[in-house]
């Protein structure tokens, strides 16, 4: 198993995804997906544990989009309000064709998504051929944005080695991973999977983190604590605080996240920490 530096496990990344590309406005009213609302959501978000964004972002009628101004100015507005790393994600929605995927570097994110290889996703396929792989690699180098590498499967994890074997080190030469589990289709969001994935982690792996979705968000939380990882958690991937209860806000997702690390004896990492364990450029507005 990759063994994780010390500074990583003493204390938790907590990650929160507040609104993704699935649920629908009109399905979920406490969804975040106005530029008002994902501010609010970031900056209390923060307050309660979290140190790093993962960001959706979507239009006036409230579906995902990839407009290039829309992302840009909701990544200058989160990091205008709050200390997060902001990342924007490159999968978009499942329809989204590859191309319009790599413009969202052009809003300059401290990092982005990228997911390491194709998979089923529900009743669609989330594409992400090889090629297209290498050329968000290259352009994140380029454009010194810290990627996190996405796993949805047990084989995504030999694409990153072979990514790695062939572009190099990411900006920054850290690499960070995220497990994304119980996604159908997907591995499946177990302890006994996670360990498996954990094993087969290249010794370039830095840090590591673990999504579980829907109802397998607290068994791989506790089991990613339980092993020195960090935490993603939020209402793109879980809509559910407990049985009958929806959830209400992110920040109680974070929070729950957060008490779990800290009984753990691993609190939340600031906002600084997680720009050092990240290596992230720093782009934040020069104080005045």
């Amino acid at each position: 198993m990759t063994t994780v530096p010390a500074r990583s496990a003493a204390r938790t990344l907590i990650t929160v995804a507040p609104t993704g590309a699935e649920t629908a406005k009109a399905d979920v009213p406490a969804l975040p997906t106005t530029p008002e609302e994902l501010v609010e959501t970031a900056v209390s978000c923060e307050a309660a544990g979290a140190a790093l964004i993962h960001i959706h972002v979507r239009d006036a009628d409230h579906e995902p989009t990839l407009d290039p101004v829309l992302l840009r100015e909701a990544v200058a507005a989160v990091r205008e309000a709050t200390d997060l790393v902001v990342q924007l994600s490159t999968g978009g929605a499942v329809t989204d064709p590859l191309d319009r995927r790599l413009t969202v570097l052009d809003a300059d994110p401290d990092s982005c998504s990228l997911t390491c290889g194709t998979t089923n996703f529900g009743d669609g396929v989330f594409l992400n051929p090889w090629g297209f792989m290498v050329d968000l690699y290259r352009l994140a180098q380029e454009r010194e944005v810290v990627p996190e590498f996405e796993l949805f499967e047990l084989g995504h994890v030999h694409a990153l080695r072979r990514l790695i074997d062939e572009c190099g080190l990411p900006y920054g030469g850290r690499v960070h991973v995220d497990f994304v589990m119980g996604v159908p289709g997907s591995m499946p969001g177990t302890p006994q999977t996670l360990m498996a994935a954990l094993a087969l982690l290249p010794p370039e792996v830095t840090s590591w983190s673990a999504t579980g979705i829907g109802r397998t968000h607290l068994p791989i939380a506790a089991a990613a604590l339980s092993a020195g990882g960090h935490l993603r958690v939020g209402m793109e991937d879980n809509l559910v605080y407990a049985k009958g209860r929806p959830v209400s806000h992110n920040r109680e997702l974070v929070a729950r996240a957060a008490e779990l690390a800290t009984i753990l004896q691993r609190p939340p990492m600031s906002t600084t920490e997680a720009r050092e364990l990240l290596a992230v450029k720093d782009r934040r507005p020069a104080a005045l």
